[in-house]
């Protein structure tokens, strides 16, 4: 199954997705991004100097104002 970072605290986001069978893993610092199938964030730590230096092949998800139904569902998508 796929392995999905997702921000320490999103746990019930983490807890649907293991329910699906995702790998799951929690993004404690950018380094733990790097091997992600996807990414699931908040937005709260957008990005305000426009410099990004993690780096990462696989989809992320914005989950800011979403159901966990919703996010396993847009993850589910995005790796199909």
């Amino acid at each position: 199954m796929a392995k999905v970072g997702v921000e320490q605290s999103l746990t019930n986001i983490q807890q649907a997705l293991r329910e699906k069978g995702y790998d799951v893993v929690e993004l404690k610092q950018d380094s733990d991004a790097q091997n992600c199938d996807c990414c699931v964030v908040t937005g709260l730590d957008s990005n305000m100097m426009g410099m990004q230096d993690t780096f990462t092949k696989g989809s992320v998800i914005d989950a800011n104002g979403m159901s966990a139904d919703e996010v396993c569902q847009q993850v589910e998508s995005r790796l199909q």
